[in-house]
């Protein structure tokens, strides 16, 4: 699995050290599309900031944000490919995938 880092601080708590990993069969292993996935993270982190700041529930904007990110995968790859995706989410759950290191800085 090919991951990175982005260290970045939360808007009512330590900074978080989160690791995102991106499966080889659907990553282009490239500087360019690396620095993509960082500005993405990004633009998403900063929503979420707003969307907090505005005075939303961290939990409906996970859920939205989920439920956009489902509705773009199904456009762009198809039901099929989609729902292969999604079986493995619980199991990349369990395996600690998207578990934040709130310790660290």
């Amino acid at each position: 699995m090919l991951g990175f880092r982005l260290v970045k601080g939360s808007i009512d708590g330590p900074a978080m050290d989160v690791m995102m990993h991106f499966s080889p069969e659907t990553t282009v292993r490239s500087a360019e599309a690396e620095d993509q996935r960082h500005a993405a993270m990004g633009y998403v982190s900063e929503a979420f900031a707003e969307a907090r700041l505005d005075g939303l529930d961290v939990d409906c904007i996970a859920q939205a944000a989920i439920f956009a990110s489902f509705v773009e995968m199904v456009a762009t790859y198809g039901e099929e490919a989609t729902a292969t995706f999604a079986q493995r989410l619980a199991e990349r759950v369990r395996d600690g995938e998207f578990t934040v290191d709130r310790s660290s800085h």
